[in-house]
């Protein structure tokens, strides 16, 4: 997939309060894709959407070898460096917006891990010069995510009977 722009936050590690927002590595794509554990995962990681992401990157990754350069990143705890979850931004930008998908495993749940993942990776986003919206869609039957998305500090654009776009603009390049 070479006709694809590469991330300019590609081999950036973003760092929160808490964690650590880092690219994947080859060994770790390729041991989900695998169905392999490495010890430096949480005892539930990955979860299925975590699975279906490594597929994705390892397709994208491709003859480029660059398995973070178009926004999937892993979310580690800084505190014992287990890897949590994973979040990502679907590059490259359509008319200066991203969408955003995250996921923390079970047993990490319920600690705040997802906003402050979330604000972290928009935040970035947003300060890249290609990038002017972040989205996010959401299952309306998925009310935990609609309030990560609530505590990340996105706005709701709107939503139809099943699904809710929710949403952050950087004000000064509207």
């Amino acid at each position: 997939m070479s006709s694809l722009s590469v991330l300019p936050l590609a081999g950036t590690d973003l760092s929160t309060e808490r964690l650590v927002l880092r690219d994947w590595t080859a060994d770790e794509i390729t041991a989900v894709v695998r169905d392999e554990r490495l010890v430096h995962w949480a005892a539930d990681f990955p979860a299925d959407g975590d699975r279906v992401i490594a597929g994705f990157v390892a397709e994208q990754a491709g003859p480029s070898g660059v398995p973070g350069a178009y926004g999937h990143r892993l979310i580690i705890e800084r505190a014992g460096g287990a890897v949590v979850g994973s979040i990502s931004l679907l590059w490259p930008p359509s008319e200066g917006a991203v969408e955003i998908g995250y996921g923390v495993v079970p047993s990490r749940r319920g600690r705040g891990y997802a906003p402050e993942a979330v604000r972290a990776l928009v935040a970035a986003a947003l300060a890249l010069p290609e990038v002017t919206k972040v989205h996010a869609d959401v299952d309306l039957t998925n009310p935990a995510s609609v309030r990560v998305l609530e505590k990340a500090g996105l706005h709701r654009l709107g939503d139809d009977e099943t699904v809710a776009r929710f949403g952050a603009i950087d004000p000064t390049r509207r």
